[in-house]
């Protein structure tokens, strides 16, 4: 099993039809939701944040190709009606039915494909590899890949897919993420465990510094495991969340190489976060690393401008991995070999690390390379 299907008491099914695609996952337990902070939110996601307050679910649907975003009360009336078709799937009341909708913003959904859609996938929902890969090919739009993830925990699993490609910034980016565990976990404490996650994962990918109306992430926890180690179930969460991100950033809309950016040595890691994510977002730094340009001054540049506080005459700066590792800075001094630190962006990722030397606290962000594609795919989006 590749992830969700792994996890006991998920059964999944979906299809595309060219830009049309419709996903079912059911699974009965406790549920939380994580949203965009875009303040214009997609009708699906206004009435995820009533329904999910109730903290259970029995399973989710979710469509692509119509974003059922800006579509005022019809909208919010048709996103009801999904919520309706996905019920007659599972079988249960409309209200334990989570609901999620990618793709074009401001136009409506289209529920008689919809709801066909829906007939011909509800029959063939099981628990196999085939069945989840074909709910990961439902829920892409720009995506080229798949991304799924599994962690197997000491007797519990969590599994996890995800769709984003473009629209992809901090505090959630154009990406729908279904995440299970066989767990079992009280509501409050997996919406606890999925804001850490997140906040640790999805929000620290950066692709285009642009933020989508659509975001959510899900996770529901079936309990067929049984209970486990708060501490452990998280830990799990988040490396499952944190797989998912780097695939995002990977796949990220034209985007050749990934960019790693781990920043050390701070006095918060709220702090480390903003100074990494600042970095991955940077379009100057993301054109250097497309072009293998070892112009490190970058990321000083986008550091400096995150809104923390650092002493730059003590910061070092590394670039690659393993062997390849290089300094370009050590406490303020610059000892950059350009040569070597050219050779370290050849790859198809690209690490920066910076220690900035006043405190204990770390963070990661992860974006990808800015290049000609992202411009095209972008420019002929809607036509």
């Amino acid at each position: 099993m590749k992830s969700i299907c792994g996890v006991e008491g998920v059964t999944a099914a979906g299809m595309k039809e060219g830009r049309y695609g419709l996903a079912l996952v059911a699974a009965s337990g406790t549920a939380a939701a994580v949203f965009t902070s875009n303040r214009v939110k997609a009708a699906p996601l206004i009435l995820m944040k009533e329904r999910i307050a109730r903290g259970e679910l029995d399973g989710i649907i979710v469509n692509s190709g119509c974003a059922n975003a800006y579509t005022g009360e019809k909208g919010i009336r048709d996103a009801a009606l999904m919520a309706e078709i996905g019920a007659g799937s599972f079988r249960t009341d409309p209200e334990r039915v989570g609901i999620a909708s990618t793709g074009i913003i401001g136009r409506y959904l289209d529920l008689d494909i919809i709801g066909e859609q829906a007939r011909l996938v509800a029959p063939r929902m099981r628990q196999d590899a085939a069945a989840e890969e074909e709910v990961a090919r439902a829920i892409m739009t720009t995506d080229l890949v798949e991304k799924h993830a599994l962690v197997r925990g000491d007797g519990f699993s969590v599994g996890g897919i995800c769709k984003g490609s473009g629209m992809i910034a901090p505090n959630m980016g154009t990406m729908i993420a279904l995440l299970y565990t066989d767990a079992e976990v009280p509501a409050g404490g997996l919406q606890r465990a999925l804001r850490q996650a997140t906040r640790r994962s999805f929000n620290r990918v950066v692709v285009d510094g642009d933020m989508s109306t659509n975001d959510i992430a899900i996770c529901t926890a079936t309990g067929k495991a049984g209970r486990f180690s708060a501490n452990a179930f998280r830990s799990a969460l988040e490396e499952c969340a944190r797989s998912l991100s780097i695939q995002i950033a990977r796949d990220g809309e034209g985007a050749t190489k990934l960019i790693e950016m781990v920043v050390r040595g701070a006095r918060t890691e709220k702090g480390a976060s903003e100074i990494a994510k600042t970095v991955v977002g940077s379009p100057l730094l993301k054109a250097a690393v497309y072009g293998e340009d070892p112009n490190w001054g970058r990321v000083l540049a986008a550091a400096g401008r995150a809104g923390v506080e650092f002493d730059p005459d003590r910061v070092s700066l590394f670039i690659g991995a393993g062997e390849e590792r290089t300094p370009l800075l050590e406490r303020g001094e610059i000892v950059a070999d350009l040569a070597k630190a050219k050779r370290a962006m050849k790859g198809r990722e690209v690490l920066f690390e910076l220690d900035l030397r006043q405190g204990r606290e770390e963070a990661t962000a992860w974006g990808c390379d800015l290049t000609e594609k992202y411009v095209e795919i972008n420019g002929r989006y809607t036509t």
